[in-house]
């Protein structure tokens, strides 16, 4: 029973609906599966030959099932960490000696950018390449204006919000939280920011804030009851400056009541005290470690992979494979189920790679559930509406893409606009090809059941929600359409292909903090050690060994492009070549994207774009349509394929 979890989906644990699995009920529990080695996927959803032999199946196998167990046998000690940054850093330089492997030729042809042999030893070495955030600058993940940065052009730059009231509030139950109001005092704030009061600076739209207090501050004194784990609440504030950077100004970690004691709650500043800023170096690591999870379990797994099968299945059963939306969809859904099933059988399974190696721990799943049923809005999905909802945009007609940027040089909004419009233009034109009149929407029985089967069967915890768009106009249709292939190519290739580059070194991201604040409630032996030698209490804050090598490898694969990677408007489909219309539109879409890399290109030369340009900075790529095989930080996959 150690391994039970929630059943996802219903009132009680709202969650998008998935396809079968083909698991029997537990003996135990008949309202849970057994555990089995493999989950079905429907045969028309599998990968085909091609992509299974350079990617799918086989190498998400081979380190899950093959790799993983083999650093597990490696690594005996899981609570073995890291002593020295000199330990960490030998990961990319002499790399890990193996035990002998299954399938050890198959492996090495797989992974010859993992596994590599020595062949003096005899052995095979797990060896990564040093992540291009360190190869630019090997100090990044410690500096403040890196760690802003990366709220705008990392691997999660759709989480930053624009504060719009003051002081912040909790809405949780302070009866069992603790005082709702934030230690962060106007005071305090004006003091940083010096040049206004934090009336103007509001109104100014200045201020900014990662908020992760209310979504995690629940599951803390749960979490904290796993061994080698810790949580806080949090909430980090920034300061948009003339420069057009983000400055960080202040962190808030918090408690909540716990064993008879009360709510603890401190804030951490940016210091020249020794003390200070070594507690705001590890502040840093727990907003890191929030910020990760909630990437990975939302603004990846969620929103993307799991958010989109319920469009799949819907599609597969009401549209027949001849229905025009059909053919247009189906590029960017194929492989996505069965990407899916793999990382239901390794990947957010229970004690599977997500709960072993991210803080939340055995309650990840649970809480992507509570995040989806507070937060996740269809009508959200879309570029420029998620940015709106965000604080970070909003609508002016005479703006270019129609909305005027909080923060103008916001590189993942920048870029992501002008791929959403380049998108949004071929979908209205495919539309207007096949629905030249408006009732031909609302008259299509095909295309209605399939729109029903989402909200009322495949999103049915959400039916009832008022902000559901109609279906009855082409410009209905193209709004959803858009929205449903940005989150498939766009959305999901900024969140995805990126990983390995910003949290391939873990000090920059790490996913599992293992120990609490050295300043919450110390022994005298804590501080004095933390007093001591700072650095070993920021060491032991870290992932073990175990979970950080799993991890790493993991992102090194899900950050790849296969050789016969699909990206999105490269390769025409057959029927659309059949029609002179479509076939058009479709070249002018091509020819579009690539317009795209050129735009991005000159945004990375503009010394004016301090968020992607300057000594040391690394270039925003990721949403450049087209990439050579890889790691490579760019390239835009048609589907949700990896």
């Amino acid at each position: 029973m150690e391994l039970k979890r929630p059943v996802l989906g219903g009132s009680e644990h709202p969650y998008p609906r998935r396809c079968r699995t083909g698991r029997p009920p537990c003996k135990k529990d008949p309202l849970s599966e057994s555990r089995s080695g493999s989950v079905y996927v429907p045969r028309d959803e599998e990968f085909a030959d091609v992509k299974e032999i350079s990617f799918g199946v086989n190498i998400l196998s081979s380190v899950l099932n093959a790799l993983v167990p083999t650093l597990e046998a490696t690594i005996v000690d899981k609570n073995l960490g890291f002593r020295t940054f000199a330990t960490i850093d030998s990961l990319f330089k002499d790399g890990i000696q193996l035990p002998q492997l299954k399938n050890k030729k198959n492996l090495a042809t797989l992974l010859p950018s993992l596994i590599q042999t020595n062949a003096e030893a005899g052995k095979d070495v797990l060896l990564f390449d040093e992540p291009a955030l360190i190869q630019k600058d090997e100090l990044a993940w410690i500096r403040d204006e890196e760690f802003s940065r990366q709220t705008l052009a990392g691997v999660n730059p759709c989480s930053i919000k624009l504060i719009e009231e003051w002081p912040l509030k909790s809405t949780l139950n302070p009866e069992i939280y603790g005082p709702p109001e934030s230690a962060f005092t106007t005071e305090l704030i004006e003091q940083l920011i010096q040049d206004m009061t934090i009336e103007e600076a509001i109104a100014q739209k200045k201020m900014f804030i990662l908020d992760y207090h209310d979504v995690f501050l629940p599951y803390v004194n749960k979490v904290r009851e796993i061994k080698g784990t810790t949580l806080y609440g949090s909430r980090t504030v920034f300061f948009l400056t003339q420069e057009g950077t983000l400055k960080a100004l202040a962190i808030e970690l918090t408690r909540p009541p716990s064993n008879g004691k009360p709510q603890w709650k401190q804030v951490f500043t940016p210091s020249g005290d020794a003390t200070d800023s070594w507690l705001w170096k590890l502040a840093k690591v727990h907003v890191l470690v929030n910020d990760s999870a909630h990437h990975q379990l939302i603004s990846h797994w969620l929103r993307t992979h799991c958010c989109t099968e319920p469009y799949i299945i819907a599609a597969n059963r009401q549209l027949s494979a001849a229905h025009p939306i059909y053919r247009l969809l189906y590029p960017h859904f194929r492989y996505t189920m069965e990407i899916n099933a793999l990382a239901r059988e390794a990947l957010i399974n229970a004690d599977g790679i997500i709960e072993s190696s991210f803080s939340a721990g055995k309650y990840c799943m649970e809480l992507s559930s509570v995040i989806y049923d507070q937060s996740w809005r269809f009508d959200f999905q879309g570029l420029p509406a998620d940015l709106v909802s965000r604080g970070l945009a909003v609508e002016d007609s005479s703006a270019p893409h129609g909305l005027k940027l909080t923060i103008e040089d916001y590189p993942y909004a920048n870029d992501g606009l002008v791929l959403w419009d380049t998108i949004k233009e071929w979908v209205s034109e495919y539309v207007n090809h096949y629905y030249p009149e408006e009732e031909l929407v609302e008259n299509d029985q095909e295309l209605q059941a399939w729109w029903e089967e989402i909200k009322n069967k495949g999103h049915e915890d959400k039916k009832n929600e008022k902000w559901w768009p109609t279906l009855k106009t082409q410009k209905d249709l193209v709004e959803i359409l858009t929205s449903m292939i940005w989150v498939s190519s766009g959305h999901h290739a900024a969140v995805n292909f990126v990983q390995f580059t910003y949290a391939g070194y873990f000090p920059n991201r790490a996913t599992i903090a293992r120990t609490k604040m050295p300043n919450e409630d110390p022994t005298e032996e804590e501080w004095n050690k933390f007093m001591d030698k700072p650095y070993i209490t920021l060491l032991e804050s870290f992932p073990s060994q175990i979970q950080a090598t799993k991890v790493m490898a993991v992102l090194d694969i899900l950050s790849t492009h296969s050789p016969d990677e699909e990206y999105i408007g490269d390769r025409i489909e057959p029927s659309w070549a059949q029609d002179p219309v479509v076939k058009a539109a479709f070249e002018k879409f091509n020819k579009n994207l690539k317009g795209i890399e050129q735009t991005i290109d000159g945004r990375n030369a503009d010394k004016n774009l301090k968020n992607r340009h300057g000594a040391g900075t690394l270039p925003y790529e990721v949403l450049k349509p087209f990439s050579k095989p890889g790691v490579t930080g760019m390239g835009v996959p048609n589907s949700i394929s990896i």
